[in-house]
């Protein structure tokens, strides 16, 4: 009965944090590229490759439902993975529509025509192949009119959280939301469009101001997984065993995750 995550490397352990709280009883196989990470770098076409590659490993381990808690391969891979790569039987979703819909109070599923919501300015911080894809615009227009997004490439932040050096990622952080406000200098909102930054959440809310909603994923991701599984509930694998795989270094990664999650965590090669 397990459900597959996969991120490029540490972030979707936000992610699995908030679905193990949420859904207890469901077995977890998280999958994190951490040799090939950041994705945030890459092109489109390397990032697709990779995505694919990990998501037939959590295929392999039991799970016909893989959620791609990295917002980059949701960006750049997920559509046309759904579209021509898939197999019957499998379903692979993104993090997107579930931050998207909480944006704009829209229940999943609703195919609505677009319509304007309480929100008029967002603010937009994501990885440079993130922004570039424009896939956060893409799924909000198909839900709201009248939506000023800016996006802000944060640069460096994923490389800085990787390493463990907390220093150099919340000066960073400050350094990006200080540029988006030279872009937007009054958002309504700030979406965190990677699942690295909520491990950075309240430097990006102390910078942005206390007037400034924020938008992190790891609870929606979950509270959506938890409707679509209710209604869906063929789509939990016969996976039976909980697994933490990487393709880096997993004595390394396992610290690193031990680090982030506040528990003992071991991974194993992918």
């Amino acid at each position: 009965m397990a459900v597959g995550i996969f991120d490029s490397g540490l972030g979707g352990l936000t992610v699995l944090g908030a679905i193990e709280k949420r859904l207890p009883q469901v077995p977890l196989v998280y999958f994190g590229d951490n040799a090939h990470a950041p994705y945030g770098v890459r092109t489109a076409d390397d990032i697709y490759d990779l995505t694919t590659q990990a998501t037939e490993r959590l295929f392999d381990a039991g799970c016909d439902l893989v959620i791609l808690a990295c917002n980059t391969a949701s960006a750049a891979a997920l559509r046309r993975m759904q579209e021509g790569w898939v197999p019957k039987g499998k379903r692979v979703l993104g993090v997107f529509v579930p931050l998207i819909e909480a944006l704009t109070e829209r229940h999943w599923g609703d195919n609505s025509p677009p319509r304007e919501v309480g929100v008029r300015h967002v603010a937009l911080f994501a990885t440079p192949a993130t922004v570039r894809s424009r896939a956060f615009q893409r799924e909000l227009a198909f839900r709201a009119i009248g939506v000023d997004v800016e996006a802000q490439a944060c640069g460096g932040v994923v490389d800085a959280i990787e390493e463990g050096d907390l220093i150099l990622a919340e000066a960073l952080v400050r350094s990006h939301v200080d540029a988006l406000k030279r872009k937007m200098p009054e958002p309504d909102a700030a979406i965190l469009g990677c699942t690295h930054y909520p491990l950075m959440e309240e430097i990006f809310q102390d910078a942005l101001g206390d007037n400034v909603r924020v938008f992190s994923q790891a609870s929606l991701v979950a509270e959506s997984l938890a409707d679509y599984l209710d209604r869906r509930p063929e789509m939990v694998g016969p996976g039976t065993e909980s697994l933490f795989l990487t393709t880096g270094n997993p004595r390394n990664v396992s610290n690193r995750a031990t680090q982030f999650l506040r528990r003992k965590i071991e991974f194993i090669p992918a």
